[in-house]
């Protein structure tokens, strides 16, 4: 999991660090000092340089030493540890008007710390500089073990240095904003008052650990509005640039329509909506304390301009869209090329007024390659990010590497850029800067690192004495995998992960469900990104050899939830769930399984049985709650002791209801005509009403609902536990049966909203040339899906109620929970929408070993939400869900049809 961070590089470390105290990190550090190991200090790993990936320890800083010592109000200073996330600073700075400047886009995972080393930036250094530019002070530990607190010590020996060497600092360095790449020696020219903490930001700990830090924070002015351009192209808007920021914009950001129709491919039209005319766009913040200042201001930029179009964005959710296509089109620029997309040449930067040249010239280079790449940016400081589909898997995969960034790097120093505008040089650029650097500045480099780390220990290979830029590059090992001449699908489908580490975010209060596992347990190998490293260890087979047995990666995968969170809320699209399927698969292909595979995997075909045997069901029910009984039957099904087993019904949910003389008698006033619901095996063998008041919700609205008499198995559970062969068995008869009503026009609603997902996911990728599943990729709808495209629908009256709803994870990642949200709002009740994961995750929570997280991944959302709201409506489509609330919380719920039926 160390072995790689969110760049093109893999290096073995020998071991990896995790102190808790400072005294613990000063120690760790002299231990690895003294023995002569190398030494990487490491945030959130979402470096995207290869500027956290080294050959000894790896110390993880994040994981313990994360504590705000002080915010000083007046002074506008915090004092924090180097592994407190960018986040969870603003968050403690809000209440007081303040905050940190830089604000990066990973800013919800990315530490401070992290922040420091690289010099971060993000789209609003216009507005509030660079990371050195908010750095007040630094207490750290350099290569001889000596602490110093920068900002206070004093380092003679560097201070002779750069007074030897005035001509070629004041000559070379600090050239303009984004000048990011090497040692920022200019901070300590005489006239900058030799600032040691200004110089150490963006020295990617290449000079000594962080220990403890002390930052500015600022306050946010308190009118803004957004300024929208349009141009001919993107080079026309860079053009443009230097007469734009006379307006003083905060931010300044620039696309073009490569971009856009990424977004509108992978969003819909909606996404985007109506833009200025042109092909290339600049969006600018204009900030001010007077509003009607602000207003003039953004007034001036358009007439001012040189667009071919502009618009002036007062409306706030607009002007959010705007923002939000820049954001989502960042995202998905690495993976929504023809071929996978990466980073390594992608944040150049040059001086502004150079910006239109530099990206004419950058598109030509493209071309000449024969890549492909989507470049975007800080187009206000010069800052061009661009991920590029190298082809590291080609034979010669790292020479044309090679040949191209050693090209790209002559064409932006001859723009008078700088190899890196905000992601620092890492293993990505450090052996490029010859040509940004004269002998003389290298030279001086060298001596730099001399003075604080004399035998090369920290971080060695970046920045000075670097490695070559094709050396150890992750994708061109794995292309020597014999898995990837077997399965390339797989190993390009696990290294879609670039490691930027949104899994690590705790996004669930905007509705986010990546990754409940890692939020309960804070371990690395249990976030998304953890699990992909495994997978790409296997792959490579060097440190993880046992192939897809190798108990590392079963150990990393045990704890996934298979929630296919990842799946939507991942920027690359990973799939965890898919490729713990697939894994599980392969390690007991042809083998004898665990016991809970054969109990919960087959649990369909159990249900069936039980409640086709008349007082069967009632016999299982009685045995389960039964003391000493009760837990041989979970022991023997693998089920931990502490579940409660749900109660089967006596008979099936199809017979009992269906069955009814009155439910036929309404069904035959219909006037709509047929609807299909299929009815899952979860709601059809297990104690439910959810199907009962479906059939009466759709009889109410003149609809004529059928059921199936035969079987049709989505093989959700079959899924779960990696017996794949099995599930397209399933798959293949439930297709064929399901899709003649998609022939004749009957539309289908299903019950359960996990097996409603496998169409749109799972059936698709285990049967992509089955054309019954393809006629059913869509049309297998939700209740919510089908109630809003009918005219007729009326959501109730709700006023003055509390709605507390739990999306299913599956509903929310595959299918989307829209449709749903739409109905409820339209009840006039108070909604509160539970993000996240409810923990029971089908066969996941009751299995043996997994209780305890179960229940952790509960008390993160869903336990607190309802106890804040004891007299909510709980609402929760899912029958795990549903079972999960009863078992730890004890309060009922009701799924979307039980509450239309019910009110």
């Amino acid at each position: 999991m160390y072995s790689s961070d969110a760049s093109l590089y893999r290096v073995e470390p020998l071991a990896v660090a995790y102190p808790r105290t400072p005294d613990e990190l000063i120690a760790v550090v002299r231990a690895a000092l003294a023995t002569g190991t190398p030494i990487t200090a490491r945030g959130a790993g979402t470096s995207c340089a290869g500027n956290a990936v080294g050959p000894g320890l790896v110390i993880d800083v994040a994981k313990h030493l994360n504590t705000i010592h002080e915010i000083d109000v007046e002074a506008g200073l915090a004092v924090i540890d180097p592994g407190v996330v960018q986040d969870q600073l603003q968050l403690a700075a809000r209440p007081h008007g303040l905050r940190l400047g830089p604000d990066p886009s990973t800013s919800s995972r990315c530490t401070v710390g992290g922040m420091i080393g690289n010099n971060a930036c993000g789209p609003r250094a216009l507005g509030y500089g660079r990371m050195a530019d908010n750095v007040v002070a630094l207490d750290i530990i350099n290569g001889k073990g000596e602490l110093l607190t920068l900002g206070v010590d004093d380092v003679p020996e560097l201070r002779s240095l750069v007074a030897a060497n005035l001509g070629t600092i004041r000559t070379e360095f600090g050239t303009f904003i984004r000048q990011v790449s090497g040692y920022s020696l200019e901070h300590l020219l005489p006239e900058k008052k030799f600032d040691l903490p200004k110089f150490f930001a963006g020295t990617e700990g290449t000079l000594g650990v962080i220990v403890r830090a002390t930052v500015r924070l600022v306050t946010d002015a308190p009118f803004s509005v957004m300024v929208a351009l349009g141009y001919p192209t993107m080079p026309d808007a860079g053009d443009d640039i230097s007469n734009l920021l006379r307006f003083r914009p905060t931010a300044c950001e620039g696309l073009d329509r490569r971009i856009v129709d990424v977004v509108i491919a992978k969003n819909g039209p909606e996404s985007v909506g109506e833009l200025p005319a042109g092909d290339g766009w600049m969006f600018l913040e204009i900030v001010g304390d007077d509003p009607q200042e602000v207003l003039e201001r953004a007034h001036a930029v358009v007439a001012g301009s040189a667009a071919t179009e502009g618009w002036v964005v007062e409306d706030p959710a607009r002007a959010n869209s705007l923002w939000k296509i820049r954001a989502d089109g960042a995202g998905l620029a690495g993976v929504s090329l023809a071929n996978p997309a990466y980073g390594g040449w992608e944040d150049a930067a040059v001086p502004p007024h150079n910006l239109g040249n530099y990206l004419r010239a950058f598109d030509a280079l493209l071309a000449k390659y024969g890549l492909q790449g989507l470049p975007y940016g800080h187009f206000g400081d010069g800052c061009v990010h661009c991920r590029i589909d190298f082809p590291l898997t080609a034979p010669d995969g790292a020479q044309q590497y090679k040949a191209f960034v050693e090209e790209a790097a002559q064409l932006v120093a001859s723009f008078g850029g700088s190899m890196s505008g905000e992601h620092g040089d890492g293993r990505a650029r450090s052996a490029l800067l010859h040509h940004m650097y004269s002998p003389a500045a290298l030279e001086l480099f060298t001596q730099v690192k001399r003075i604080f780390d004399p035998e090369n220990l920290l971080n060695p290979g970046v920045l000075v004495d670097p490695a070559p830029v094709e050396a150890d590059l992750r994708m061109v090992a794995a292309s020597r995998s014999p898995l990837s001449l077997s399965d390339a699908e797989f190993v390009e489908a696990v290294h879609q992960c670039s490691g930027v580490g949104k899994c690590l975010a705790n996004s669930t209060a905007s509705g986010g469900v990546m990754c409940p596992s890692y939020q309960a347990t804070r371990n690395e190998k249990d976030s998304t990104r953890g699990r992909a490293r495994a997978l790409q260890e296997m792959v490579n087979g060097s440190l993880i050899s046992g192939g897809w047995r190798s108990p590392e990666v079963h150990a990393a995968l045990d704890l996934c939830l298979s929630c296919k969170g990842c799946a939507r809320d991942c920027p690359t699209g990973i799939d965890m769930a898919a490729y713990k399927a697939r894994v599980t698969h392969e390690t007991y292909k042809g083998r004898l399984r665990p016991r809970n595979h054969y109990a919960l995997g087959w649990l369909p075909r159990w249900g069936r049985l039980i409640t086709s045997v008349p007082g069967l069901g009632r016999l299982v029910n009685l045995v389960g709650a039964t003391p000493g009984l009760g837990h041989l039957l979970k022991f023997a099904a693998g089920v931990d002791g502490r579940r409660q087993i749900p109660r089967f019904a006596s008979k099936t949910a199809r017979r009992r209801v269906l069955g009814a003389r009155s439910a036929r008698a309404a069904a035959s006033q219909a006037s709509k005509g047929r609807v299909l619901i299929w009815v899952d095996s979860f709601s059809d063998c297990f104690e439910s009403t959810s199907f009962a008041a479906m059939v009466q919700v759709l009889v109410r609205l003149g609809y004529e609902p059928e059921v199936l008499d035969e079987t049709a198995c989505c093989g959700l559970t079959w899924i779960s536990t990696g017996q794949l062969d099995g599930a397209r068995r399933q798959l293949t008869n439930a297709a064929a049966v399901l899709a003649r009503y998609v022939r004749d026009g009957v539309p289908i609603v299903g019950v359960e909203p996990s097996c409603t997902a496998v169409w749109r996911s799972d059936a698709p990728e285990l049967l992509p040339h089955d054309e019954n599943v393809a006629a059913l990729n869509g049309t297998v709808l939700t209740l919510a899906e089908f109630l809003t495209a009918d005219p007729d629908f009326v959501a109730p009256d709700l006023s003055g109620h509390t709605i507390v709803a739990q999306p299913h994870c599956h509903h929310a990642s595959v299918i989307g929970w829209a449709k749903d949200h739409a109905i409820l709002l339209a009840t006039g009740a108070d909604l509160v929408q539970v993000g996240g994961c409810c923990g029971l995750a089908g066969n996941f929570g009751v299995e043996i070993g997994h209780h305890e997280v179960s229940v952790k991944v509960f008390e993160h959302d869903l336990g607190p939400a309802v106890e804040a709201h004891p007299d909510a409506i709980v609402l929760a489509d899912g029958f795990s869900c549903q079972t999960q609330l009863s078992s730890l919380a004890g309060r009922s719920s009701m799924s979307l049809a039980e509450l239309l039926a019910t009110h």
